[in-house]
């Protein structure tokens, strides 16, 4: 009888299980989904640039759900020395490079820069976008917090021998 039992349960069970449903992966994006949406931001910048500027960017999902993009979508105001770029932009990727991956991203701007980021969340409302140690020059800091509605960005810059982190940009804004 034991053999019978167990007869029936290999051929009853053994098919229900192969057509369980798939556990689905864990959305890569669900941690940064405080970040999407169109913000405005009021820009200024530290040091000798001394550039103040008043624009919106965008953070939404492109290429069916595969990339997390930022653009500049426009800039409405402008105002700083001969020497400031008021005609900057730049792009924002962020990526898996495969499937469970820890995300990164990739940044491009008019002036010729690319840098490269590893992604983190260490909060629910909180992006801390870190360029790779092991390139030569400054180390990049790129940060988003959601502060009571409002998103502060830093771009803070760790020269080479140094520990402690200088903010080079600084904005904040609503979401529009």
């Amino acid at each position: 009888m034991k053999t019978t039992l167990y007869a029936l349960l290999l051929m009853f069970a053994l098919p229900l299980a192969a057509q369980s449903t798939p556990v689905p992966a864990a959305d890569p994006w669900k941690a940064l989904s405080f970040l999407e949406g169109t913000w405005s931001a009021s820009t200024t910048t530290t040091g000798s640039s001394g550039g103040k500027v008043i624009g919106t960017y965008t953070f939404r999902p492109e290429l069916g759900n595969h990339v997390f993009a930022r653009h500049t979508t426009s800039i409405e105001g402008c105002k700083g020395p001969e020497t400031f770029d008021c005609d900057h932009s730049d792009l924002l990727y962020v990526y898996e490079e495969a499937p469970g991956q820890p995300l990164q991203a990739i940044y491009f701007d008019n002036e010729g820069y690319v840098i490269h980021y590893a992604v983190s969340t260490p909060d629910p409302r909180t992006a801390v976008f870190l360029s790779e140690a092991s390139k030569p020059g400054p180390h990049f800091r790129l940060m988003y917090q959601l502060k009571n509605g409002v998103m502060v960005g830093t771009f803070a810059m760790q020269m080479p021998g140094q520990t402690d982190w200088k903010a080079y940009l600084e904005w904040s804004g609503s979401k529009k």
